[in-house]
């Protein structure tokens, strides 16, 4: 694993475009400079492995991860007690650009994590959509899920240096503003 010069640590709702924001980052910045880190991906793999379920449909958006979901929280919330940075351990493992994105920091604890391994390399992007247009792209309220802390735990109490609205309107100029600032941490480092 080669050391970062800069982190983004996106955050956000269910069906807000954390992942679609955190590719259009990465098509902006060239894969050579910036590699796109998922803190589900080892989750959901090891779940899969432990459960014997399938691991590219647990990946997918349908619903068959919809299914598991509650369950493969509580199963990852229980990793999580005994080891805060497991999955972040797991989803840097084989990292090697200069420009880390982390798609899907869901809990205090991951950002703590990435604070304390990297300081002064992060930066924490919060990435919020509408209900309505949420709702628009395939999200349903369930309970037990998006008030649960993996929707809830970054609502507050943590300081975002950047919010991203993804409701359409001013998204270019707000990744304009997103890349001046990691290219100048960048250069800086």
């Amino acid at each position: 694993m080669a050391q970062p010069r800069v982190i983004l640590l996106f955050s956000g709702k269910r069906k807000s475009g954390k992942d679609y924001v955190a590719d259009l980052i990465q098509h902006r910045l060239t894969a050579e400079m910036c590699c796109v880190l998922r803190l589900s991906a080892p989750l959901k793999l090891q779940y899969a492995q432990d459960h014997g379920l399938d691991y590219e449909e647990l990946l997918g958006c349908g619903q068959y991860k919809e299914s598991h979901r509650a369950d493969m929280i509580l199963w990852g919330e229980m990793k999580r007690r005994q080891d805060s940075g497991f999955f972040c351990r797991l989803a840097i493992e084989h990292a090697s650009r200069p420009i880390w994105v982390v798609s899907d920091c869901r809990r205090r604890s991951d950002v703590q994590w990435f604070l304390q391994e990297f300081p002064g390399r992060c930066v924490c992007v919060r990435v919020e959509a509408s209900e309505q247009t949420r709702a628009e792209r395939g999200w349903t309220f369930t309970t037990g899920v998006d008030d649960g802390e993996s929707e809830c735990g970054l609502d507050q109490g943590l300081e975002f240096d950047r919010i991203i609205r993804n409701d359409g309107a001013d998204l270019e100029e707000q990744l304009d503003e997103l890349l001046s600032l990691v290219t100048s941490r960048h250069d800086h480092q």
